[in-house]
């Protein structure tokens, strides 16, 4: 599929997914006869992996070693996994930070609908 039909499908701009091609988050996107890009489903899978992380605030840097690390083979895959138990620790501390701000916002919520 063409890149403009990757980005309709991921969700990512066309200028998002060539940033993501230069900075080696996306290693190898085929090419069809004319040069232009190519995208595959399988493509579009690891494109959906890069949002839930990017979306759950894994950094670019991050994203990048993990994108390296794939691509380096199998014999990575404990580091990816450590990789990926620090970022979901993160995550799960952000969430109860969320959580602790949400239970603020209900009580004033609470708190002006008994003045009112």
């Amino acid at each position: 599929m063409t890149i403009q039909e990757a980005a309709q499908r991921s969700g990512l701009s066309a200028h998002t997914l060539r940033y993501y091609e230069r900075i080696g988050l996306i290693h190898s996107v085929g090419r069809d006869h004319n040069g232009h890009r190519d995208y595959a489903e399988e493509d579009l899978r690891w494109l959906e992996f890069l949002t839930r992380l990017r979306t759950t605030g894994m950094s670019i840097a991050d994203m990048c070693r993990y994108a390296e690390l794939r691509r380096m083979g199998k014999h990575t895959a404990g580091e990816r996994r450590e990789l990926l138990k620090l970022h979901r620790e993160r995550v799960r501390s952000k969430i109860a930070e969320l959580t602790e701000d949400l239970k603020v916002l209900d009580y004033k919520i609470n708190r002006y609908g008994d003045m009112a």
